[in-house]
């Protein structure tokens, strides 16, 4: 266990050092010069996270992935689809709930919508389209052409919030697909794919393991279209208080909001076990214990995380996008581009993500090629986003040639990849991006365009990072096609070759 500890560790360090020195060095200069003691809090905050990162990847590892890889290879062997089903349904709505990544948004729009009645919303989104991602498992459904149906549906329904002139609520819709897989949901999802999958067999079965999470972020942004087009109420946002506090107290007041949070969401998970132990999991006592000890360090881990991100860098997110907007737009640009490339090395489903698929593969998409993709469709996200920003246009802008070109992209390349990237999608856009790339853009967009404008232009920011990397992991896949054929094509002249030297090895022998 040390020795694991160790190595998630020296993970976590790599992972975030790049953010928090970038962050530093930017937080220096002139350009958005930071306050000693806010240097000072997010330093600590960087070592927290670090730690934090640590234990919830080890967590995952313990607990969260056997649990549901275990439950849907039990649910799938009983042969009972309806009993299936409506536990797929059920976990997906109250996993989701208690989802922190969800809380954190729903607070910063809570000026514009009730935030319970967002989570309950979202929540039922994600529950309903677990139920349908596991109905294309079973019945060996095609990703693509159900993707296609549903998201042909979203902009119709984002047509008709544009018509009702409610058009500032979109962007908030699809934010709440990004922050949906968050790192509690995440493990579990995408462990409960690979259950299923592999129990159901069949030649497709690593195709069919991915896809969960891409069609948990389509539920929470169709439920908050259609609890948009139904709403009536005012749309006018207020900017959240992001003014950096210190001292004991607070820190201690911040960690104990997020443990509540924390051990709600972990405690529906454990009861969930509880349930479903003796006629589906069966779990022998040691495992019991092993995944008893794996809460305790992703609830550990989990608490550490969130109250560094809400102690130091959402405070100085918002700042640094602040003085950034108001010096220069164009350091804007450059800044957002290069901290989107790193911001995503310390999301904690990300390593989750990387790894099981580093796994399924077999090694064929390695952890380092996922990683240099997701970051390269992160960046390019936030800089769009913060062009946008600058521009003040919609977001359907983006969104409408990026997802054309996405979904044109899936009927070419190998259906794996195709499932990978629509899950990083979701995986992509984890807390840190709610926690200090949100705040980043509605500082930038209050410098800029005035607050008034911040639900239409910052919000979207999430929305653009689960999108990007559906185009990067894709166009991985073409690379991967075009390497397979480089190497057949050699391998062929390599036969020809030796069979020409035999010919004329025989032929001088005849002679």
């Amino acid at each position: 266990m040390k020795r694991a500890l160790l190595s998630k560790l020296r993970e976590s360090l790599i992972s975030v050092l790049p953010v928090s020195v970038i962050i530093l060095i930017v937080g220096l200069t002139p350009l958005a010069k930071l306050e000693t003691r806010e240097i000072i809090v997010f330093l600590v905050s960087s070592i927290f996270l670090i730690l934090g990162i640590s234990l919830f990847n080890l967590g995952a590892d313990l607990a969260m992935t056997p649990l549901g890889e275990q439950t849907g290879t039990g649910l799938t062997k009983s042969k009972k689809l309806g009993l299936l089903f409506s536990i797929c349904f059920v976990m997906g709505v109250l996993i989701t709930i208690a989802e922190p990544d969800l809380s954190v948004l729903a607070e910063q729009v809570s000026a514009v919508i009730n935030p319970t009645l967002l989570i309950v919303t979202v929540g039922a989104g994600v529950g309903l389209f677990l139920l349908i991602a596991v109905i294309k498992i079973v019945f060996k459904k095609d990703l693509t052409s159900i993707l296609m149906f549903f998201y042909m549906a979203l902009f119709i329904l984002a047509a008709l919030l544009y018509e009702r002139g409610r058009a500032s609520m979109m962007p908030l819709a699809f934010d709440s697909g990004g922050v949906t897989t968050g790192p509690i949901t995440v493990p579990f999802i995408m462990a409960l794919g690979v259950g299923i999958a592999l129990t159901m067999g069949g030649r497709e079965a690593r195709e069919n393991s991915f896809g969960l999470v891409a069609l948990c972020s389509v539920g929470p942004i169709l439920a908050v279209l259609v609890l948009s087009l139904t709403s009536s109420g005012s749309l006018t946002y207020e900017v959240v208080d992001y003014s950096l506090e210190s001292g004991f107290d607070y820190i201690m007041r911040i960690m104990g909001r997020t443990a509540l949070e924390v051990a709600r969401s972990l405690g529906l998970i454990l009861l969930f076990l509880i349930c479903m132990q003796k006629k589906i999991l069966k779990f022998p006592i040691r495992k019991i214990i092993r995944v008893l000890i794996g809460m305790i360090y992703t609830f550990v881990g989990l608490v550490i995380f969130l109250t560094a991100v809400s102690v130091g860098f959402m405070p100085v997110g918002y700042k640094v996008g602040t003085l950034l907007a108001q010096n220069n737009p164009v350091y804007l640009a450059i800044f957002a581009f290069i901290i989107g490339c790193t911001v995503v090395l310390a999301e904690p489903a990300v390593h989750v993500l990387n790894k099981q698929v580093e796994d399924v593969t077999g090694g064929t998409v390695t952890k380092l090629q996922m990683m240099i993709s997701l970051a390269i469709g992160v960046g390019t996200s936030i800089l769009l986003s913060v062009i946008r920003i600058i521009f003040g246009f919609s977001l359907l802008y983006y969104l409408i040639p990026g997802y054309l070109i996405a979904l044109g992209l899936s009927f070419f390349v190998p259906k794996l990849y195709t499932a990978i990237a629509f899950d990083s999608g979701g995986v992509a856009s984890g807390p840190l991006t709610s926690s200090f790339i949100l705040p980043m853009a509605i500082g930038a967009c209050v410098a800029l365009q005035g607050s008034e404008s911040v639900m239409s232009l910052a919000f979207g920011v999430i929305a653009m990072v689960a999108m990007t990397p559906l185009i990067t992991i894709q166009v991985l896949g073409f690379r991967a096609i075009f390497t397979s054929r480089m190497k057949y094509k050699a391998a062929m002249k390599r036969i020809i070759s030796a069979d020409d030297e035999q010919i004329i090895y025989f032929k001088k022998k005849e002679n």
